[in-house]
């Protein structure tokens, strides 16, 4: 069976197809395609990383010696701000590659800003791509939610806890 040709005019890297590879290869993208323990451990690390700032700030709001739980909790939930930009930032550029992927029209620029065109993708390349998004990037985006869904279940058993202070 021989493939048809396509003429592609998207320079190579702006096809989505490329971008996609690029995003899968880029070490803080890289993070969600790890498997599940590497992937909260990673995680765990930003969040502990993320105490060096919101320690001291808790500490200068909650004497540790006095308040401890208030300054765990205070510190937990600052240090929950770092994880929550991370997350975040990995959403939106895993999302925008999924947008590029299952989109039928791409948007690109031969040159530069102000000459940007679009190229209507053939039935192969745009079931390609809807493969690719549905099975590659959708488990991602997935995974993702899920862990904004963990972040602010613990932010309001926080929450919780504090009010019973």
């Amino acid at each position: 069976m021989e493939a048809s040709t396509y003429v592609c005019p998207v320079p190579t890297e702006q096809q989505p197809l490329n971008e996609y590879e690029e995003l899968k290869a880029a070490g803080f993208f890289k993070t969600c395609t790890l498997n599940w323990q590497q992937y909260i451990n990673k995680l765990v690390w930003i969040w502990g990383i993320s105490w060096l700032i919101a320690g001291p700030v808790a500490a200068a709001s909650f004497a540790p010696h006095k308040y401890i739980i208030q300054f765990i909790l205070c510190g937990s939930a600052g240090a929950s701000v770092g994880v929550l930009l991370v997350l975040v930032r990995m959403y939106l550029g895993w999302s925008y590659i999924k947008s590029r992927l299952t989109t039928a029209t791409i948007f690109y620029e031969e040159s530069g800003w102000y000459d940007g065109q679009t190229w209507t993708k053939p039935a192969e390349v745009l079931s390609r791509d809807l493969l690719i998004a549905n099975y590659q990037i959708k488990p991602i985006l997935q995974r993702l939610q899920q862990s904004f869904i963990s972040l602010v279940l613990g932010l309001l058993a926080g929450t919780v806890v504090w009010n019973f202070l």
